[in-house]
């Protein structure tokens, strides 16, 4: 399935067989959390813009429009109109961030729905269920998603329910792959390593789902709280104790510069919020660095937001046009924004898988950080 195709020290160029094509890594996912990109983006701009892999999220899709109405209109995959890869996170971050009040027990999180306050109950089993209802091309473990400034006590007794919780995700989803009115029977199993920012209790976790075989492994709970070096140094040290032959997705990072780290640290997979959350407030990625748009600066501005840009934005319009847009809150503004910044970043990972393939990433990823570290300069 994970087929390593080089390596530049830690730095892994692979591919990834699914039964929805084959994903070519390191790989950032677009994250469309209910099953659309936020700014207006379709899913022929998906196309056009080189994405890879969609990232939808379990717990937004259960409460709106309903994963049972998703299957029956045939799974995502179909209720997109999107045809390569499609992960869907578990729902456990959202659980954990989004409800204020909550219980945690053995048998899962009993907590209340963000839209309309209903009852919801949620744990391994159901979080397979609905992933298998959506019937993604990747599901993710259903686990605790725990702040990275938690008390050592708390971490070591939550990672090992996260465990025990992976375990029943494992069995849960090879029963529903077996029935008969599975969508995807096919669907891969992701397990995601937890430990805040305890070392010895990351490692210790990564040795334990290691060995459970699954078809990928995440690092989970970083880029909450703890300082950049804190997270290197988290992936640094617990990445070598997972299966080589697998995947490693560090979720929801992150900046260019983090991404650039974590494939330097062996990391494969990536999502993150920032290109499609920055581009509608008109903060845009560019190689010199961000730029704000709305600074008064670029009113009469008419060079595209990067010269030599492929992007649908940055092949028609004008910085001072699509700042107007913003200014007159016209969605067409931040669609452009989106989209241009969703393409920086599949850009970007291209860039960084033709620097493996020659042997040069190192120098690359230099090159890179140095550009970017110019700021609004242009």
């Amino acid at each position: 399935m994970y087929r390593l195709l080089k390596q530049e020290g830690r730095a892994k160029r692979g591919e990834f067989a699914t039964v929805h094509g084959v994903i070519q890594t390191p790989v950032f996912m677009n994250v469309g959390t209910a099953a659309a990109i936020k700014g207006a983006v379709s899913t022929e701009d998906l196309e056009q813009i080189k994405t890879q892999v969609e990232l939808s999220n379990t717990y937004h899709l259960h409460v709106r429009p309903g994963d049972e109405i998703v299957k029956k209109l045939g799974g995502l995959h179909r209720f997109m109109s999107w045809n390569k890869p499609i992960l869907t996170d578990s729902g456990g971050f959202q659980v954990f961030s989004l409800a204020g009040l909550r219980r945690i027990k053995e048998e899962g999180v009993y907590f209340n729905s963000h839209i309309d306050g209903r009852k919801i109950f949620m744990g391994p089993e159901e979080s397979m269920k609905i992933q298998s209802n959506l019937a993604s091309t990747i599901a993710m473990a259903f686990d605790e998603c725990i702040p990275s400034r938690a008390e050592r006590d708390y971490v070591q007794a939550s990672v090992a329910r996260t465990y025990r919780w992976l375990v029943r995700c494992q069995k849960e989803m090879q029963r529903l792959n077996r029935l008969e009115d599975t969508i995807n029977k096919d669907q891969l199993l992701f397990g995601i390593n937890q430990g805040a920012v305890f070392e010895d209790i990351r490692i210790e976790h990564a040795k334990q789902i290691a060995e459970l075989e699954l078809d990928g492994y995440a690092l989970g709970g970083l880029a909450v709280g703890e300082s950049h070096e804190e997270m290197y140094h988290v992936i640094e040290e617990t990445v070598p104790y997972l299966p080589k032959d697998k995947p490693v997705y560090l979720m929801g990072v992150g900046t260019p510069a983090n991404i650039l780290e974590a494939v330097e640290r062996g990391v494969d997979f990536f999502d993150c919020v920032y290109p499609s959350r920055n581009g509608r407030h008109g903060h845009l990625y560019t190689n010199h660095g961000k730029i704000n748009l709305f600074n008064a600066r670029y009113e009469l501005d008419e060079r595209p937001i990067e010269e030599g840009c492929g992007c649908p934005a940055c092949r028609r319009y004008s910085r001072a046009y699509i700042r107007h847009l913003l200014k007159a809150k016209e969605m067409l503004g931040m669609r452009l924004c989106v989209l241009h910044n969703l393409y920086f970043y599949n850009t970007m990972m291209e860039e960084i898988r033709d620097a493996l393939d020659a042997g040069c990433f190192s120098a690359y990823k230099q090159r890179k950080l140095n550009g970017m570290a110019q700021g609004e300069s242009l």
